[in-house]
């Protein structure tokens, strides 16, 4: 029986239990290299925004919402800041490291001397790739005498990693190794193990596995999920599926992430029967099926121009799950690939299933896929009907407007190709 055969027969036995979801994994056992999940920005991002600089502490210190947040003790500093940070980020770096700054002022006024809030600050530094104040967090905890831990080395070497600076990492590990009170422990060997996970280096992430199991450490899941995340990335899908058989054999149950791991290396090596399979196991199980997994069985069907099997995903989406934007996915694969296959008729009755249903579209490349399938069929009058009726609701790109000029000019209509102009100038194209 080949690997995922024996797995996917042990896996079944996870199907009953309580389900180990991305969202309940905590914080700190996402390892480096894998994308955090946590809860929305709350509302104090929107004031942030819009105050100057200079107006940052003082809305933190007068925000309620920080009152219980900020306070050492009370709430999860992943929890409510993460996401903020991480949010403020993109659209003001400089604000988010202000943020950093109030939350180590607020520490040295309580005279925190607990390792731990340090070691959360370092954290969220390492989530916005803020080494030089990782760094300041820690020269600062040090020299208030507060001793340092394995959390706060491991929270450095997260911090050096995510950006991009391994010899710091690999320097703070020699440290570790050679205290006596801070040596490394399994979550620090997973984070090395990430890191190659990430760059897709099958040695060196083995390397690191066999070095943490010569420690006397025994893998957990965020071990298997670098691995298995590593070897799929890497495209060597029977080493992923020999970790994978090992984690669920040992009893270990498998996250969110993993199982997507599996099933994109299902769908690379196109193994239609295991892909199909295993999305029934999902299915059955509960499991929370995300966005990738749809991507992933909608790569395989349009390479494969599986067409009726992209309507039988569609239905059993439909049946299982509660969410517009994979119902959204697979509707608009199935109208693009419908077009590809100028099947003009089944094009036409998916827009309007998919309108019927209150969504629609966003892409250019979409539409302009339909806008295609039409010129090829030489349904021109169709094709009015077809843009005014999406034009209700979508705005036309220029990418969009250059489609159809080419088009109309091409087979000589050249009143259509005056009134595609003058509508793409009053859009502001021109």
């Amino acid at each position: 029986m080949p690997w995922f055969g024996r797995a996917f027969s042990v896996a079944r036995c996870f199907s009953s239990r309580p389900l180990q979801t991305a969202t309940a994994a905590s914080p700190s056992s996402t390892p480096a290299g894998f994308p955090a999940r946590s809860s929305s920005p709350p509302p104090l991002l929107a004031r942030l925004l819009r105050e100057p600089e200079s107006g940052v502490k003082e809305t933190l210190e007068l925000d309620k919402e920080t009152e219980e947040a900020s306070s050492p003790g009370r709430k999860s500093d992943a929890l409510f800041w993460e996401p903020l940070l991480v949010a403020l980020r993109s659209s003001s770096p400089r604000k988010a490291h202000l943020v950093l700054e109030w939350k180590l002022e607020k520490l040295l006024e309580e005279d925190v001397r607990e390792h731990k809030h340090f070691s959360n600050l370092i954290t969220l530094c390492a989530k916005l790739e803020n080494l030089p104040f990782a760094m300041r967090v820690f020269t600062t905890m040090e020299s208030r005498g507060i001793r340092s831990s394995v959390s706060v080395f491991n929270a450095l070497i997260h911090a050096c990693i995510s950006s991009d600076n391994v010899p710091h990492a690999l320097s703070l590990f020699e440290i570790m190794s050679r205290g006596e009170d801070c040596k490394p422990n399994l979550a620090t060997y997973n984070a090395f193990i990430a890191m190659r996970s990430k760059w897709g280096e099958s040695k060196g992430m083995l390397g690191w596995y066999s070095a943490a199991k010569s420690a006397g450490f025994s893998p957990d899941v965020v071990t298997y999920q670098a691995l298995i995340t590593g070897f799929t990335r890497a495209g060597e899908f029977e080493d992923a599926g020999h970790y994978f058989e090992e984690m669920v054999a040992s009893g270990i149950m498998p996250n969110v992430d993993i199982l997507g791991c599996v099933l994109e290396g299902l769908c690379r090596q196109k193994k239609l029967g295991d892909v199909e399979e295993f999305w029934t196991f999902l299915l059955a199980g509960g499991w929370d099926v995300n966005e990738r997994m749809v991507e992933n069985i909608l790569s395989l069907y349009t390479e494969l121009s599986m067409v009726e099997e992209m309507e039988e995903l569609l239905k059993t989406l439909q049946r299982n799950l509660n969410s517009t934007d994979l119902l959204f996915r697979v509707h608009c694969g199935i109208i693009k690939l419908y077009a590809c296959l100028d099947r003009l008729d089944a094009v036409e009755y998916s827009v309007g299933r998919m309108l019927r249903n209150g969504m629609q579209f966003t892409c250019s490349g979409d539409v302009e896929a339909v806008i295609s399938c039409y010129f090829r069929q030489e349904a021109y009058e169709r094709l009015d009907l077809f843009l005014e009726r999406v034009r209700r609701s979508y705005r036309l790109m220029k990418s969009t407007y250059d489609l159809l000029i080419a088009g109309y000019r091409r087979v000589g209509l050249q009143d259509r190709l005056e009134v595609v102009k003058k509508d793409m100038k009053n859009e502001g194209f021109a």
